[in-house]
């Protein structure tokens, strides 16, 4: 006799998911279809800002679509016009073309440095990136990225991103040639397990870029709207990048994303971008509703403050278990498990109702929601100083 297919078989399969299915969430707490519940320190990889299901995010959905869902981008729609306003009265930037995903964003970014080098450096198209960056997933921010399980995958793949070393300013000056047109690079490495750059290199890199007409991108996927303590990243470091790219967190958990640019930067021709969804008013409504929350001073001093509590505390837990560093800044924090038992942890976690990521087999990444609070961050220190000891990862007690 048949048996009918299971409805996971009608998704393609792309990663290895377990075979529970999410039904709802709320703040920092999701519930299965059976019902139980998990704190969720993941968020869909730092996109949920303000957790799940917020009120506020839902009544501007709600709001915007019975008033106007998309009049095409051939248009202008108010929603988007206050939003790219927003972004740019709060920023360096002056202009704003919106998209739906990160790596869309991205994409488009790589195609505005190139149009530039083809407008005002005599055709230089090369950008140069950094070994463990990651970009994104269609072919060209594969391609910029520097993740080594991408070399094999989707071959040729797009030319014109040498690789330099993050926080080595030499490796990069000895790229730079006659073919280069910008450095593009994430204030926090994510992917390749939390690596920031610092301070000082971001600085050296924009006293690069301004010495050879060179244009500086920030990939702000995963550090901007708030993740770090600042509204963007670069903040930190006191530069001004000439191009940034925003998404995940910017709308909350729906897809949006953004490519923001100065004025000397924004040289799109028409025909050169476009997108049929991009900047539609419903999803710019959200990002609206995100801003309007996350840039009040009070809100981004609390995610300072609870990053600054999140990271002592696995501080505290890591000296306990004999375990390595933790990095990162604000609320995007990555323990260094030293052992390649991250994979483990995340799977007890899981059972135990707690949701963690191991973006490597030697470190766990912390994404939570912005306005986690401080019992859920002890909450899961404490599940998470359960699972380190069962595992066997302790090497001393204290």
């Amino acid at each position: 006799m048949l048996t009918a297919p299971h409805p996971y078989d009608a998704l393609m399969e792309i990663t290895a998911r377990p075979r529970i299915v999410f039904v709802q969430g709320k703040g920092s707490w999701l519930w299965d279809d059976s019902g139980k519940r998990y704190l969720d320190f993941i968020q869909g990889w730092a996109v949920n800002s303000l957790g799940h299901a917020p009120a506020e995010l839902a009544k501007a959905l709600s709001d915007q679509a019975a008033r106007l869902i998309t009049p095409s981008p051939a248009y202008f729609n108010d929603t988007s016009l206050q939003l790219a306003k927003a972004l740019t009265d709060r920023s360096c930037f002056d202009q704003v073309f919106f998209t739906n995903s990160g790596a869309e964003a991205n994409e488009g970014a790589i195609k505005l440095a190139r149009k530039y080098g083809a407008l005002r450096k005599n055709g230089a198209y090369e950008i140069i990136t950094f070994e463990g960056g990651f970009h994104g997933r269609t072919l060209a921010t594969m391609s910029a990225s520097g993740k080594k399980a991408f070399e094999p995958l989707f071959e040729p793949k797009v030319p014109g991103f040498p690789k330099a070393r993050l926080n080595d300013v030499a490796s990069v000056e000895a790229l730079i040639s006659d073919n280069t047109v910008a450095i593009m690079l994430e204030p926090i490495q994510g992917e390749a397990g939390v690596w920031p750059a610092t301070d000082k290199f971001l600085q050296q890199l924009q006293t690069l870029t301004t010495k050879h007409g060179l244009l500086l991108i920030v990939d702000e996927i995963q550090t901007g709207m708030g993740r770090t303590g600042k509204l963007f990243g670069y903040e930190h470091a006191d530069v001004l990048p000439d191009i940034m790219t925003l998404g995940k967190g910017i709308g909350g958990g729906v897809p949006l994303a953004a490519l923001l640019a100065t004025d000397e930067a924004s040289c799109f021709e028409h025909g050169d971008q476009g997108g049929t969804f991009n900047g539609n008013p419903l999803m710019c409504a959200a990002g609206l509703a995100v801003l309007d929350i996350i840039e009040k001073p009070e809100f981004l001093k609390a995610v300072a403050d609870n990053g600054i509590y999140l990271e002592s505390e696995l501080q505290r837990i890591s000296a306990r278990h004999g375990l390595g560093e933790v990095r990162g800044r604000g609320l995007l924090l990555a323990l260094d498990v030293v052992r390649p038992i991250a994979p483990a942890i995340v799977a007890h976690a899981f059972e135990l109702g707690l949701l963690l990521n191991a973006p490597r087999p030697d470190a766990l990444r912390f994404m939570p929601a912005l306005n986690v609070t401080r019992d859920e961050i002890a909450a899961m220190i404490d599940t998470l100083d359960g699972i380190l000891t069962k595992v066997g990862a302790a090497r001393c007690v204290a």
